[in-house]
């Protein structure tokens, strides 16, 4: 297959960090704002007095949830505009600094109830914003790696984004957050310190973006045109009709890439389920406290990296289905031994082994889906992925509560993530092995089923 001058001539060293960069700078909204600082602060700090029966982290799951439904309906047919106007670049600038501007505009959230609806309109906003940008940037996969380096390039990206967000927690941990405001003496009244936590990690974004930016080309419109595509500026009707023509042209002829795509956004709500309530079973369960915590959370964050860099080469050698796979059962197993262990040093052992096969699995996914996609669709088949990821956002989330609540522990919710992972596994195993062109980069290609 020949490739065109812009993915030829991105496929170097320079520009492949340059790619990673943009993940790197992303874990400030990822890590930062939604996961372990702003996010805490709305639901504890600004929303702790609010009045009425509903809670603030009720609102803000709400938030989040209506976030995930804009992003279902939207992100296909944005990256499918993106594929056909040849503006992927474009796309991906526009969308990341929207990001940078939603969480800046953080600062302006004070530690008052008054100010929650700000803060959770802001969250859910960059939330939608996030993730439409990543549709641009995981399509750019294909621009900066070849067959044969796929994998790697997907797991140096991975890792980056793990490390960037270990990076920037502990600089804002440090200087703006432990004690009465970090090493820089950052007041605390009205949560200014907090806020200012906000300010830094949109500088963060910005500045970690621009790498890509300037780096890896444009692809031309031209070149991505098959004439099945809607003309660049149809509106979002035609597009829609569109994406409905090929989904139903892929049931009939090649039911591939929707089949995995299914079977991804299962194990993919398991594998965010291991991080989200990681934390959460770490103090209830195996008696962490909210010091000892951190360090975990740091070291976990560290062994997926290191499995996503390593995983990224077996990819190029075995194939991502392999290390799909392998990642799925490894992480199955230590999740059934931690069912029955005790005590901190146990959950260190196994649940850093299960973070270990976290980063692997969720780098082999992405480079299965671009070994999928015909060129010029990738914008549309990572918009779908998008979409399927949060049409099955509640699954891991909604098992460990039930699980949780009906046996009467936390432990057992672990029993709900292994089940979600247990059944994308399954999936998976249904969907046929790359062969032919599609497994070309892989040194030894997968067994036909």
């Amino acid at each position: 297959m020949t490739r065109s001058p812009a993915v030829a001539d991105a496929t170097r060293r320079g520009p492949v960090l340059a790619w990673s960069f943009w993940d790197w700078g992303s874990a400030a909204f990822n890590a930062v704002i939604v996961t372990f600082v702003f996010s805490v602060y709305l639901t504890d700090s600004v929303g702790d007095d609010l009045s009425g029966p509903v809670s603030a982290s009720s609102w803000l799951g709400w938030s989040v949830g209506a976030a995930s439904l804009v992003i279902a309906i939207l992100a296909p047919v944005m990256g499918q505009r993106s594929d056909a106007s040849g503006h992927r670049k474009r796309s991906l600038a526009l969308l990341t600094l929207s990001v940078v501007v939603a969480t800046a505009l953080m600062f302006f959230v004070q530690d008052s109830p008054s100010f929650l609806w700000l803060g959770l309109a802001l969250i859910a906003v960059g939330t939608v914003l996030f993730e439409l940008a990543q549709v641009p940037y995981f399509a750019m996969l294909r621009q900066v790696s070849t067959p044969e380096t796929v994998g790697r390039v997907s797991g140096v990206g991975w890792a980056f984004g793990y490390l960037g967000g270990i990076v920037l927690l502990i600089i804002v941990y440090v200087g703006l957050i432990s004690g009465d405001g970090g090493v820089l003496g950052v007041s605390t009244d009205n949560g200014l310190n907090i806020r200012w936590v906000a300010v830094v990690a949109a500088a963060w974004f910005l500045a970690f973006s621009i790498p890509v930016l300037l780096a890896v080309p444009e692809l031309p419109a031209t070149a991505l045109l098959d004439g099945e595509s809607p003309a660049p500026d149809a509106g979002f009707r035609e597009s829609y009709r569109v994406l409905f023509a090929e989904i139903r042209t892929m049931w009939r002829d090649d039911r591939h890439v929707l089949q995995f795509l299914i079977a991804s956004a299962l194990f993919r709500d398991g594998l965010t389920g291991v991080f989200t309530f990681g934390a959460v079973i770490a103090v209830s369960v195996y008696g962490f406290t909210d010091d000892t915590v951190i360090p975990f959370g740091i070291a976990a964050n560290v062994a997926a990296a290191a499995g996503a860099i390593v995983a990224g080469r077996l990819d190029d050698r075995l194939g991502p289905r392999r290390v799909i796979v392998f990642s799925l059962l490894a992480m199955l197993a230590a999740g059934l031994i931690l069912l029955f262990l005790d005590g901190m040093a146990g959950f260190w052992v196994f649940g850093l082994v299960l973070c270990l096969f976290v980063g692997p699995a969720q780098s082999a996914s992405r480079t299965y889906l671009v070994r999928l996609t015909p060129p010029g669709k990738e914008g549309q088949h990572f918009g779908l992925y998008a979409m399927t990821g949060r049409a099955a956002s509640f699954l891991a989330p909604t098992l460990f509560g039930l699980f949780a609540f009906v046996l009467g522990d936390d432990r057992w919710g672990i029993i709900g993530i292994m089940l979600v992972l247990l059944v994308g596994l399954l999936a998976l195993l249904r969907v046929p092995p790359l062969t032919g062109d599609r497994a070309a980069g892989a040194a030894r290609a997968e067994p036909a089923a």
